[in-house]
């Protein structure tokens, strides 16, 4: 019997402010094309991702809007103001055929260097843990900061990490853990804040620290670096 495969939601409305410039930050070029084509494409050279489904910003100039990559469905929805109402919105508008209790995956349009292998490895283990992300522990020394920007104390590392995407968790609990959550006006920073809000414990499954988000100017030079190295 084939393994089951998953959609992947890919939150794509935001603005990138930090970035700098009219366009949003996931059409800037990076190796010669849009940022967000790279992630695309990555996403669906996995074998496991059975389609994606893409939340644009109304009235979204910049998108291709392509529909098949790979022979596989690319679908779009309007996202929202922030990247969880974005995240709803895609994880309502998949397919009929993709069931409360199956996984979905929602991975950042930002991070185009997430290697296929880490993917693979994701569902692999968060499958039988009902749910989790991918991430790396925490290495470097933690300080925290006074209100001047001066290093105030040293923070213990152990047993905190980063957190990356894409993250997994089933379509009907996951959608629940987010209305939930703006329903009681919390802005959650990934789909694993939601989803420990409702009581879930995800599984935090180690991948490699080269899966950046592209946030600054100087991050596109650096992924298209790690894109050199993996192309």
């Amino acid at each position: 019997m084939s393994a089951p495969t998953l959609w992947c939601v890919v939150p794509a409305a935001g603005r990138g402010t930090r970035v700098g410039g009219d366009c949003p930050k996931q059409y800037l070029p990076l190796a010669g094309r849009p940022l967000i084509a790279h992630t695309l494409e990555r996403l669906a050279a996995h074998p496991r991702i059975a389609g994606l489904l893409v939340t644009l910003a109304a009235a979204d100039a910049h998108w291709s809007g392509i529909d098949t990559l790979n022979g596989k469905p690319v679908l779009t929805a309007m996202g929202g103001a922030e990247r969880s109402d974005s995240v709803l919105a895609g994880i309502d508008a998949l397919p009929a055929s993709v069931g409360a209790d199956d996984f979905v995956l929602v991975h950042d349009a930002a991070r185009p260097c997430v290697r296929l292998a880490d993917i693979g490895k994701l569902i692999e283990l968060a499958s039988a843990a009902d749910g989790g992300l991918l991430g790396a522990p925490l290495r470097d020394t933690l300080k925290r900061a006074d209100a001047t920007g001066r290093s105030e104390s040293t923070e213990p590392r152990d047993l905190r990490w980063r957190a990356f995407t894409p993250q997994m968790f089933r379509r009907g609990q996951l959608a629940v853990a987010l209305r939930d959550a703006a329903r009681c006006g919390v802005n959650v920073s990934d789909e694993a804040m939601a989803m420990e809000l409702a009581g879930f414990a995800p599984l935090l499954v180690e991948g490699a620290e080269d899966n950046i988000k592209v946030t600054t100017a100087a991050d596109f030079a650096l992924a298209e670096f790690l894109l050199s190295r993996t192309a």
